[in-house]
């Protein structure tokens, strides 16, 4: 089969087409025949030797794929020869057939395109389980979501709102403002012009957010906790800035807050099997009714994902980045 293989990894030039045996499936597996696949920024952190995939997992980067069920692992029997599905991969995306615990997959939401499927998998079972299970976030509550107008912030945005919390949200220009609060975002601040801690506290009495969602740490840490109200909670998923920074931990005690974590990448597969079953019953309904949808930014060929991970580098986008493999 056809893949994408990032050598020994580097900028996004080390991205070449290449060719491999077909990946073949493990007890409770499925393999799939890849029609689009998702680009991700751990795809980036991982091609450029950052993020290695965990024991096990396939070498070759991607997280996410639509397509088409072709075989089978001992056991698995979810599913059948024919189904079409979205899915969670453990890895192996970027390639005509990947395999994927069956747990991990879902049925393509009800009027969808396999292209729009595949925009799915990464970003709503990210924010599901921080934003929700960790989270905790309520109707009637407020949550600030970094990173409003990237493929995670606007499905951030999207949730929240449609679950009925107030949404502020951070960009960095007129464009990403406008996008965001079209999807359901209540306040989009431009972090380029504005002090997001100042104009959420004076856009909340002083209270603070609920909730925050924060991929950028650094020194994004110290004023996060500034902006959360009492009982808050500080839901961090990456780190864009610095891991490691000094932090006045005084508030945390003085507010009640709580600050978690979670990576997706290396929980079991029960643990996204648990997820899959909440997305279905809870948020593919939403989808189906066209309360919450993907955002597509730009679709490239599984050739060009060297340009596809330059364009996600470089922040320009507004929603998801897409590769074409095998197409609808």
């Amino acid at each position: 089969m056809k893949f994408v293989d990032h050598g020994t990894g580097g900028g996004p030039e080390v991205l070449r087409p290449s060719t491999c045996a077909l990946p073949t499936p493990q007890a409770g597996e499925v393999l799939v025949k890849v029609a689009f696949a998702g680009v991700n920024r751990p795809d980036c952190l991982q091609r450029s030797g950052k993020y290695p995939p965990p024991p096990g997992a396939s070498p070759i980067v991607g997280l996410e794929v639509s397509g088409e069920v072709v075989g089978f692992g001992e056991g698995a029997t979810r599913w059948k020869l024919g189904d079409k599905i979205c899915a969670l991969t453990n890895g192996g995306a970027y390639a005509e057939y990947v395999t994927v615990p069956e747990g991990q997959a879902l049925p393509i939401p009800t009027g969808y395109s396999m292209l729009q499927a595949a925009a799915l998998p990464e970003n709503y079972f990210t924010v599901w389980t921080n934003v929700f299970q960790r989270g905790k976030l309520k109707a009637g509550e407020s949550i600030l979501i970094h990173g409003g107008s990237s493929g995670i912030g606007l499905t951030a945005i999207q949730l929240a709102h449609a679950f009925g919390a107030k949404v502020f949200c951070t960009v960095g220009n007129a464009d990403k403002v406008a996008a965001c609060e079209k999807v359901g975002a209540d306040v989009a601040i431009d972090y380029k012009t504005q002090d997001y801690v100042e104009e959420v506290l004076k856009l909340t009495d002083q209270k603070g957010v609920n909730a925050i969602l924060d991929m950028v740490g650094g020194s994004y840490m110290q004023r996060n906790l500034r902006a959360l109200a009492i009982e808050g909670r500080l839901l961090q998923i990456a780190f864009l800035q610095p891991s490691k920074v000094e932090v006045d931990w005084v508030s945390l005690m003085a507010k009640r807050l709580t600050f978690t974590g979670s990576t997706l990448r290396p929980r079991s597969a029960a643990d996204k099997a648990q997820i899959a079953n909440e997305l279905h019953a809870q948020v593919w309904p939403l989808l189906a009714a066209g309360t919450v949808a993907p955002v597509i930014y730009k679709v490239f060929d599984l050739n060009e994902a060297a340009q596809a991970h330059a364009l996600m580098e470089s922040s320009q986008h507004i929603g998801k980045i897409m590769l074409t493999v095998a197409g609808e």
